[in-house]
């Protein structure tokens, strides 16, 4: 039987993937990985995800768990049947993303987390949503769970990834990728690249949303993933 993966994003947990795992049938046996939590970079994130998980997968990640999911797919093509990739980049670390991490990284460690978390949480929401402060509440109160560990090792993972886009075009599954509208953290461009590298990938930009889709616009995250799994070959 196949199996549908749903890789986390960068300190995140199955919180992210509450709305999604309430609407899927159950044959999809559907499991939240957390290989994040154990592993130093997105290789080894991705080679632990296909031990643990025999035959042949679906795999869904959003932002760093797209990531982790295109490096399966480069790893063991044969197993990979379709990826769906949220609100991800195939590119790697700019120079200037890269120093804004490693500052991140310094004030993460010198336990300052909750305040930098604070501060920069509303930037992974569109401004417009109704349920703003809820929204951002609950990614806080995820994030903080997780802990500063996490997004000090996930970071320094996230600036070490692979440039995805050099295997992208060999792939032969079919992609959906989808991104918000409004994503400030990883702009839809990052989606529409992608899209355009892989021969069998469909594209979907969401209004009203920024970066945390699965939260932001369940609904319709929800109905795009449905469609697309049951139009698998």
């Amino acid at each position: 039987m196949d199996k549908l993966i749903l890789i986390p994003g960068l300190a995140c947990d199955a919180e992210l993937w509450h709305a999604p795992l309430q609407a899927l049938p159950a044959h999809w046996n559907a499991r939240v990985t957390d290989v994040a939590e154990r592993s130093n970079s997105i290789e080894d994130m991705a080679g632990r995800l296909l031990a643990e998980h025999a035959g042949p997968l679906v795999l869904c990640g959003a932002s760093m768990g797209g990531m982790v999911a295109m490096e399966a797919a480069r790893q063991a093509p044969a197993r990979v049947r379709g990826l769906a990739l949220l609100g991800t980049s195939a590119r790697p670390e700019t120079p200037d993303m890269r120093r804004l991490r490693e500052q991140a990284i310094g004030l993460f460690e010198s336990g300052r987390a909750d305040e930098v978390l604070r501060a920069n949480v509303p930037f992974a929401f569109d401004r417009r949503h109704p349920e703003l402060k809820a929204l951002a509440k609950r990614y806080l109160d995820m994030v903080l769970r997780v802990g500063a560990a996490q997004l000090v090792r996930q970071n320094r993972a996230v600036m070490a990834r692979p440039d995805a886009r050099v295997h992208l075009p060999a792939l032969r599954c079919p992609v959906l990728v989808a991104s918000g509208e409004s994503d400030s953290l990883t702009p839809p461009d990052c989606a529409r690249e992608i899209a355009a590298l892989v021969p069998q990938a469909e594209l979907h930009l969401l209004p009203l949303c920024g970066h945390m889709l699965t939260m932001e616009q369940p609904a319709a995250v929800n109905a795009l993933l449905l469609d697309w799994l049951a139009r698998l070959p």
